[in-house]
């Protein structure tokens, strides 16, 4: 059984902060937001019965500010040198492309091809953050994360680092993560003020995650390799997932294509 993202004090207060934030709206506050959480689920795109998708507008392309994302944690298996394996200061890890890993380890993680597209802002102006970096990583299409799990010790694929454009633009080409045991699909990111400072292990600017809309993952799990998934997806929910249970608006991606040519998922965010 997969325990990735328990067991850490940091989640816990992560998550107790942000239900404090909450209660000082009060009771009328309380029921906006509750509002605003009962039509989470309507806001991802979802897929069609032959797994196709569309997308969708993010806000800042309809004109509206950018809220800043949420706090995460990282979980256990971060790779950036705050519990074990520092993957950051390795030649090799600023790539695009993170289906294979590199230096001495020869892996290729098996799945749905991903196309992962980030765009960071500064949250409530919509002004880019060109020159950011962002360190994103996920498990694998069994649920394994690279130098952690047993099967993958060895191996640091679906693992890289990429600089933003000038329109804080950032892409990543990958697999579709695996639902494993406990957590919701989701992709972990790191954003940095520079290359040079994520490369070094820096000082991060903000720690958080991207989810996966239901339906995409169910038109995804249905296909060979993902099996596990099927089961593992049906035990959870959004609602009931220890990182987005008080709310995923911010961090749920807009998914388009299909299995069979690959799959593009979006998030426009702040920081």
């Amino acid at each position: 059984m997969h325990d990735h993202d328990r067991g850490l004090e940091f989640d816990l207060a992560t998550l107790r902060s942000r239900r404090r934030a909450l209660a000082l709206f009060g009771g009328a506050g309380l029921a906006v937001l509750a509002g605003c959480a009962s039509n989470s689920g309507t806001t991802a795109t979802g897929g069609t019965s032959s797994g196709a998708t569309t997308s969708t507008l993010t806000s800042a392309a309809a004109g509206a500010a950018v809220d800043e994302i949420p706090q995460e944690t990282g979980g256990p298996y971060p790779g950036d040198g705050s519990n074990g394996p520092n993957v950051l200061t390795e030649t090799g890890i600023v790539r695009s492309d993170i289906r294979s890993s590199f230096g001495s380890a020869s892996g290729v993680a098996a799945g749905i091809p991903l196309t992962i597209n980030l765009t960071v802002l500064e949250a409530d102006t919509d002004t880019a953050l060109a020159g950011a970096a962002v360190y994103l990583w996920h498990c694998d299409r069994a649920g394994n994360y690279s130098l952690y799990s047993q099967a993958v010790t060895n191996e640091n694929y679906l693992r890289g680092v990429q600089a933003a454009d000038a329109s804080g633009a950032i892409k990543f080409t990958s697999i579709f993560p695996a639902a494993y045991s406990g957590r919701w699909p989701h992709i972990h990111f790191e954003v940095y003020p520079s290359l040079a400072e994520a490369t070094k292990a820096g000082t991060k600017l903000k720690t958080s995650q991207l989810a996966l809309p239901e339906d995409v993952c169910r038109t995804v799990y249905a296909t060979s390799g993902y099996e596990a998934s099927v089961r593992n997806l049906a035990q959870t929910s959004l609602q009931r997932d220890m990182v987005f249970s008080d709310g995923y608006d911010r961090q749920m991606a807009t998914v388009a294509g299909d299995v069979s040519s690959g799959l593009t998922a979006a998030l426009t965010f702040g920081v």
